[in-house]
């Protein structure tokens, strides 16, 4: 099972943000990677697409609601 970020398993792969980051030639924070911040951000997001998926009688998020 995955480390969990403070109650909410991380809906992302670390090793993946970090690479990504450092494709752009910085250094990334374990306070980034291990905080709540991006994850929330991500659910934050999904949230949202769920929302409006609903709001349009749907039961499938598509990439149009994000």
């Amino acid at each position: 099972m995955a480390k969990k970020v403070g109650k909410v398993e991380p809906l992302f792969v670390k090793s993946k943000v970090r690479e990504y980051i450092k494709g752009k030639e910085c250094n990334t924070s374990s306070a980034v990677l291990d905080g709540e911040a991006l994850n929330g951000i991500i659910m934050g997001m999904l949230d949202k697409a769920v929302g409006r998926a609903q709001g349009n009688n749907r039961k499938t998020v598509k990439a149009r609601d994000l």
